[in-house]
């Protein structure tokens, strides 16, 4: 269910970014509250998706208990989020340029990626329920 959980957060991330980008000015209160909540739907799936996410990558029957495969998949999760790490706040530089609701358009539309991404993951985590709950009997 770790995908699921990813995509329901970054589906709740999208419009608290807009409340941000349209409210966060107001006060300095609303802007710290705001960026608290926004920093839990943007870094939670992120947190999640480092530790437990791999692990279950890491445990997949396909890598047949090679013990260097968490590792690996580790790895490859954790660099890749470097990667966005380090072409975000580039992205945002160049794009606050032409306004600063265009960054905030970025943003949102890195999480709707991340929701595509994790879509097909999604779909297995259901389809699992669905076989699971055909399994269970009550007499």
């Amino acid at each position: 269910m770790s995908a699921t959980v990813c995509t329901g957060m970054l589906f709740v991330a999208s419009p608290i970014l807009l409340m941000y980008q349209q409210y966060g000015a107001l006060s300095m209160t609303i802007s710290i509250v705001l960026l608290i909540v926004v920093g839990i739907f943007v870094n939670g799936p992120y947190a999640l998706i480092t530790t437990s996410v791999s692990a279950e990558l890491g445990q997949h029957s396909s890598l047949e208990g090679n013990a260097n495969a968490l590792a690996t998949v580790t790895a490859i999760i954790d660099g890749t989020g470097s990667i966005g790490a380090a072409v975000g706040p580039l992205l945002a530089g160049l794009i606050s340029t032409a306004g600063w609701q265009y960054v905030f358009h970025m943003l949102i539309a890195a999480d709707i990626i991340a929701m595509v991404l994790l879509g097909r993951l999604v779909f297995k985590e259901f389809a699992a329920l669905r076989r699971a709950s055909h399994r269970i009997r009550i007499e």
